[in-house]
């Protein structure tokens, strides 16, 4: 163990303890069959390919470890650590003994054509999702982050960001105000101080905030005003459309100036959504509720008799267009947990047949 440096891009504080780390009685509950004198809580700041790296509470900025990743098995896909986590860590054989159970958890999909699951990030009090007053904005891309944050039951806060570019940001705050009636939407100038103090409120000592937008919204520009020092690079505008350049490129916990964490995600050009049927209930939670009408249980609201669905759209009470998005999510969503089903099923077929062909040739 050595104490905390800079790569976690935290500032140094005078002392640590777990709960300015972020822990909760929730994590507290979990160590009753665990040998505390042997282990101890361990929050990962960072992933790496080869390592993890972590913080506990200790004199001076902590103790920062670092650490073999804790992996996904087939059997449990979302058995590896990601940012956010809590370990046990086991200085005697310098390993996790174990990765406690969560209270929130952001996935999905991985970009590409690949079938595997992306963890972003654990243990998250809210998100902040990111969008600028420009043409980035983009109502299908808000409701999917939405989408995200209610299935980690992390409570979501629209953020519409370069307002001084903008004429009339309040435009957008009226569209993303459509969404959800009761959604919290601030709108900021990051490289203002007064206007970056409106999300204060989110992020007291101990809190957990992640970022989630497309790349070139300006979050880096904001986590370094929240940070009160820069621990992001930002780049500039591009003239062509108005989005910023896309400057980060991993995920890690930065300390922000109040005590809170602050996780920074890469853009994310792809947000393939998975397993997140009771987030999209809650998003088009009133499309839902009509969709109880219809006729068939599995209707897909487009030519099946009796949809409550499509007679809400003829009768002008809800409006197509979103219809047509949540049926793309929903649809998305079940496909995604089908191929990513069928994948692990494949491999632990292939793992079946390695055992097989391996036990033969030492037979």
């Amino acid at each position: 163990m050595t104490n905390l440096q800079s790569d976690t891009g935290t500032a140094p504080q005078p002392q640590t303890s777990l709960g300015d780390l972020g822990w909760k009685p929730f994590f507290q509950n979990q160590l009753a069959d665990h040998d505390l004198n042997a282990q101890v809580p361990i929050r990962i700041m960072a992933v790496h390919r080869r390592q993890i790296i972590g913080i506990g509470a200790g004199p001076g900025a902590g103790v920062e470890v670092a650490m073999p990743p804790v992996l996904a098995t087939d059997v449990d896909p979302e058995g590896a650590a990601t940012v956010g986590d809590w370990v046990l860590y086991d200085a005697e054989t310098g390993r996790a003994a174990a990765l406690l159970d969560r209270q929130s958890l952001f996935k999905r999909r991985a970009a590409g054509v690949g079938r595997s699951l992306q963890l972003i990030a654990a243990n998250v009090d809210t998100a902040f999702i990111v969008t600028s007053c420009n043409q980035d904005f983009n109502i299908a891309r808000l409701e999917r982050y939405l989408a995200l944050a209610h299935q980690a039951q992390v409570t979501p806060v629209i953020v519409l960001t370069k307002s001084d570019l903008c004429d009339d940001p309040f435009a957008y705050v009226d569209q993303a105000a459509t969404l959800d009636k009761r959604l919290c939407i601030e709108v900021v100038n990051a490289l203002d101080t007064a206007s970056t103090a409106r999300l204060q409120p989110w992020c007291k000592p101990g809190q957990t905030v992640v970022f989630l937008g497309s790349s070139g919204v300006g979050k880096s520009t904001l986590v370094n005003a929240l940070a009160g020092h820069e621990v992001m690079a930002t780049g500039g505008m591009r003239e062509d459309d108005a989005k910023g350049r896309h400057t980060t490129t991993s995920r890690a916990l930065h300390r922000l100036e109040g005590g809170a964490w602050l996780l920074d995600t890469p853009g994310m050009r792809e947000v393939q959504l998975v397993d997140v049927a009771e987030g999209l209930d809650i998003v088009f939670d009133d499309l839902s509720e009509i969709a109880e009408g219809c006729k068939f249980r599995d209707c897909l609201h487009d030519t099946e008799p009796g949809c409550a669905v499509r007679q809400a759209i003829a009768d002008g009470q809800i409006d197509a267009a979103r219809v047509e998005r949540w049926r793309k999510l929903v649809a998305e969503d079940a496909h995604n947990n089908a191929t990513l089903f069928e994948r692990r099923g494949k491999d632990r077929a292939f793992d079946k047949m390695v055992k097989a062909t391996i036990k033969g040739k030492k037979r």
